[in-house]
């Protein structure tokens, strides 16, 4: 009774209330929007999280806001894992914040993740896909929606940098339910047409949910498919999607992805008036050495009258040289016939003579022959005589034998033989083996 009739005071209520609602209530997620936002001098943030029926006041401390990796805002749809807890001096009911991500981010980068782990194992990010942009499109394809300002932005920039390319708009819806098959229907039907010589795929930034269209596996599969050459240019240059992956090149903006299909004219203009300069300074070059050329030909040019008498001289020249070789060579053969001529009469008066002695010459050489032949006959004989001393046979013959071991080797010396040991010894007919049973010395 008494504890029903004490009377609080009001921080004493406060303070009760706050213990049950931090002791009660576990930590947990809300979702709502940003309302309110107050960043305070202190670095901490002040804001409400409401609904279409509710509201409720927040706080986040300081050290736990700069664990943030995107700036907060109100209007944001968020959403915040927090503690229950009341304010006492005002007894405000509050969430006291621990984490805050933009609503929905936990499954869409669920989702992300799986996706980019899928296609990146099938090989679709490998750079060795990925085609290189023509330098000169003749056409160029977008896929965008009509009325979104990225398409302003990209036929702008077409249109200062290479005016004059024909561009052809495929029309999708970039976000929304179904906008992501209608967007690879767009580039599956630029491919098919085969019209354009390089596709750009844009939109301009937005939140992930806007731009989740393009982390779709059908728009990230047609690209891949696609017969033409494909530039993402999705979102700020902060935003990655999965069609940025697939792409043959990636642009951070829909500006950026126009600047990288066309080259600028300026650049182009620059270049040509280059490359007129060197052209010009190159005939220059080349002119004057023509004419450098044409005047020291000039100088060698003899005139066709003055040629032709000199080549008539040095016809005349080569006529005399001729007929004094001609005169030349018959006085030459004149001396030869005059010479040969005196030698044959000088050797026919000699004639018998050489006969005379021909004949002597050949019967000494007879002669020598007979004497020679007999005196090698002679040498010949003696030397057979030799032979026959000196054949063993006829050695053995007189009574003598030869010894050989076992090996073929003669034996001339007892002291090599070893008793057991088995000889050879041939006669002058036949031969015999026999076994060593004694060795004697000299």
């Amino acid at each position: 009774m008494e504890e029903k009739s004490r009377i609080l005071r009001v921080s004493e209520l406060n303070l009760a209330i706050k213990r049950l609602l931090e002791s009660e209530v576990p930590l947990l997620w809300v979702r709502g929007e940003i309302s309110n936002l107050v960043k305070a001098a202190s670095g901490h943030f002040y804001f409400s999280l409401k609904d279409d029926q509710a509201q409720v006041r927040c706080v986040m401390f300081r050290h736990k806001n700069q664990l943030l990796g995107a700036p907060v805002a109100n209007g944001q749809q968020v959403e915040v894992l927090a503690v229950t807890t009341l304010y006492e001096q005002r007894g405000d009911f509050q969430l006291t914040v621990e984490q805050l991500r933009p609503a929905g981010l936990g499954v869409l980068y669920e989702r992300f993740a799986q996706l980019k782990l899928k296609l990146e194992s099938e090989g679709l990010f490998d750079a060795a896909r990925k085609r290189p942009l023509p330098a000169y499109p003749r056409r160029i394809g977008i896929v965008t929606s009509p009325q979104a300002a990225a398409l302003r932005d990209v036929l702008t920039t077409l249109r200062l940098r290479l005016p004059g390319v024909p561009v052809v708009l495929y029309p999708t819806p970039v976000q929304g339910a179904g906008s992501a098959e209608k967007i690879a229907q767009a580039i599956a039907e630029a491919s098919r047409r085969a019209e354009c010589d390089v596709l750009i795929v844009c939109r301009g930034g937005g939140s992930i949910e806007d731009l989740w269209s393009f982390n779709e596996e059908i728009v990230a599969r047609a690209i891949a498919a696609s017969a033409i050459p494909v530039v993402s240019g999705v979102g700020h240059e902060t935003d990655f999607t999965i069609a940025d992956f697939v792409a043959d090149e990636r642009a951070p903006t829909p500006t950026a992805a126009a600047q990288r299909v066309v080259p600028d004219r300026r650049e182009l203009l620059r270049s040509l008036q280059d490359l007129a300069q060197h052209l010009r300074r190159a005939q220059r070059n080349r002119l004057q050495n023509s004419m450098q050329t044409v005047d020291y030909l000039q100088r060698r040019l003899v005139h066709p009258a003055q040629q032709l008498q000199r080549q008539s001289q040095q016809l005349d020249q080569l006529h005399q040289r001729l007929q004094r070789a001609d005169a030349h060579r018959r006085q030459q053969w004149q001396w030869q016939w005059l010479s040969l001529a005196r030698r044959l009469q000088a050797a026919s008066g000699d004639h018998e003579r050489l006969q005379d002695r021909q004949a002597n010459l050949a019967q000494r050489l007879i002669r020598a022959m007979r004497t020679v032949q007999q005196r090698h006959a002679t040498r010949l004989e003696n030397v057979a005589q030799h032979l026959i001393y000196l054949d063993p046979k006829q050695v053995l013959a007189r009574g003598y034998s030869m010894v050989q071991d076992a090996n073929g080797r003669v034996v001339s010396d007892a002291d090599t033989l070893a008793v057991g040991e088995e000889l050879r010894v041939t006669f002058a007919h036949g031969w015999a083996r026999t076994e060593v049973k004694k060795t004697g010395g000299k």
